[in-house]
């Protein structure tokens, strides 16, 4: 595994009211949902990424209200149009 070294100012982890790791940990996690939700990467991805389950990566983006499968109208057609 690779080691990311980021500074930020002390006051970041008092503004949400976490330590270190808390913050790390919710950075990690709200990177992996805006990347999902970009279709940029997979769930399975984003939750490697996360330091979670895929089923604790699931059980967030519905906490956090996000679709969970991006469906592409385009696709659709495409697989419905060969049915």
């Amino acid at each position: 595994m690779t080691a990311v070294s980021v500074e930020l100012p002390d006051e970041a982890f008092s503004a949400l009211r976490q330590t270190p790791h808390e913050f790390v940990s919710s950075m990690r996690l709200s990177a992996s949902i805006h990347w999902y939700s970009r279709g940029e990467i997979s769930q399975e991805k984003a939750a490697m990424i996360a330091g979670v389950t895929r089923e604790e990566f699931l059980m967030t983006l519905a906490a956090q209200r996000v679709d969970a499968f991006a469906v592409n109208i385009e696709d659709l057609q495409d697989e419905l149009g060969r049915a």
